[in-house]
């Protein structure tokens, strides 16, 4: 059978949806590969690279229910191309929905890096590339988790039009408030990171703006980094093993960003190398960040730290263009499930505050329902949740009747004695808004405002803007 493998590039900057190539080549079709080792005897697995480069993923259960899965994955991963493994242990991730009847597509994206927009063009063409294989599903629902939860959202409010290709949508930990103010909490860690520690970059190394994150031709790996930050805080040691200068670094750094310790070295990683990557990459070298009127609170000295920490005021065009790229209009007409831990050490359970108050802006909360879970973990949640989840969002997309969090919460029950994962909802908890947690930023520029001839003037694909 031929596949339409739709060409995206366009889609992934001006959000018009692309029409789908009639005919895909032969290198571009499915081929049968070995399922995840909890898939095995269960499904069908298939892998491809589609017509941009981005290698798939796709899983048939033997005994299908008719509906698909079409899955954005988070990160980002950094790299220059896609990534053929990616997709496959995703599927392994999260088999329990393979398990559960659905069938599975997820795309690797066509490269590593940021671009929200250019990962949701991609997930919207390996949808098209499973129903030019397998035909048109009973439903569709997208799904993501972590920097996958604002990918899918962007799926939603870019395709997910009402009679369009997609039934519903499933969040789960997501990064909601899009990348403008998204990361705030991790300019905060890198600019008050180098206050006490001095070392990125060293005094002797060559100096640049801490908004660049890195310096672009640094040769810095990811081990060299975790070594300046144990030399620094000593974060890998037992309390006991460290200096008193390096545990009082580590407790101001921890109490003035609210940044947990278990997570403090992925986060510094993120403001480091994806902080390069935006930046020099994808926005031509232009400031997305600003911290310049942040008070900073917490430690043993707030003065001392405010009067010497670094500040810098962000690039207006820079903040449009990331806005643009990756910010949440509201704009839904689905309906849309999210389950997010409440102790989720990386994705800070404020998120979900932001993206129900962008919802409310627009008058479309009504097609939300917010689930949070007394978990502790980021990259995994139940699988007795997953599986309750999307029954939860199913049988609301079949009936139109609107679950709530007590009625998810009853019927998780039933899935936890298949899968024995735990339910550990909290129907009655509501975050709190997203600035109780992270300093708002005055200033920039909502792309949202601006003239259609504006917005393509800086969202060509060769031009300003998040690259393809």
């Amino acid at each position: 059978m031929a596949i339409g493998a739709a060409s995206l590039v366009v889609g992934a900057l001006t959000g018009a949806t692309p029409a789908a190539t009639p005919v895909a080549t032969d290198s571009q079709r499915p081929t049968i590969a070995p399922c995840p080792a909890d898939l095995v005897e269960k499904a069908i697995c298939y892998t491809g690279q589609d017509s941009n480069g981005a290698y798939y993923a796709i899983a048939v259960p033997k005994h299908w229910n008719g509906s698909l899965i079409v899955h954005a994955h988070g990160g980002p991963d950094l790299g220059d191309g896609s990534d053929p493994e990616r997709s496959l242990d995703d599927l392994g991730r999260w088999a329990v929905m393979v398990d559960q009847g659905y069938a599975w597509a997820g795309s690797s994206y066509r490269r590593g890096g940021y671009g929200t927009r250019m990962a949701a063009a991609d997930t919207e063409n390996v949808r098209r590339l499973f129903v030019s294989e397998f035909g048109s599903p009973k439903r569709t629902y997208v799904h993501g988790q972590s920097w996958g939860g604002n990918v899918a959202a962007k799926v939603v409010e870019l395709y997910g039009t009402k009679n369009g290709p997609y039934d519903g949508a499933l969040l789960t930990n997501g990064v909601l408030a899009g990348g403008s103010r998204g990361y705030d909490y991790r300019v905060d860690l890198r600019v008050v990171y180098q206050y006490y520690c001095h070392n990125l970059p060293r005094p002797t190394e060559p100096q640049y703006p801490l908004w660049q994150g890195l310096r672009a031709d640094s040769t810095l790996t990811t081990n060299g980094l975790r070594a300046r930050l144990q030399e620094c805080t000593g974060y890998a040691s037992a309390r006991e093993d460290r200096t008193t200068q390096q545990q009082r670094n580590l407790d101001d750094i921890l109490a003035v960003t609210r940044i947990p310790e278990r997570t403090l070295e992925s986060h510094l990683r993120f403001a480091t190398f994806t902080f390069r990557d935006m930046v020099h990459n994808r926005l031509g070298g232009r400031n997305p960040f600003s911290n310049q009127r942040v008070s900073y609170a917490g430690s043993h000295d707030d003065e001392a730290l405010n009067a010497g920490v670094e500040r810098f005021s962000a690039d207006p065009t820079a903040v449009r263009d990331l806005s643009y790229d990756s910010d949440l209009t509201g704009k839904v007409a689905l309906p849309v499930l999210t389950l997010h831990a409440i102790d989720d050490p990386t994705a800070f359970v404020e998120h979900e505050a932001a993206y129900r108050a962008t919802l409310q802006g627009v008058h479309r909360d009504k097609y939300l329902v917010q689930t949070f879970t007394e978990e502790h973990d980021h990259s995994q949640l139940s699988d007795s949740e997953y599986a309750n989840s999307l029954s939860a969002l199913d049988t609301w997309v079949r009936s139109g009747r609107k679950p709530n969090p007590r009625s998810i919460a009853a019927s998780c029950a039933t899935f936890d004695r298949a899968y024995g994962t735990g339910c550990f909802y909290d129907p009655g908890f509501h975050p709190s808004p997203y600035a109780s947690r992270v300093a708002a930023r005055p200033g920039g520029l909502d792309w949202r405002a601006l003239t259609t001839a504006q917005e393509k003037a800086w969202s060509r694909i060769e031009g300003v803007g998040i690259a393809p």
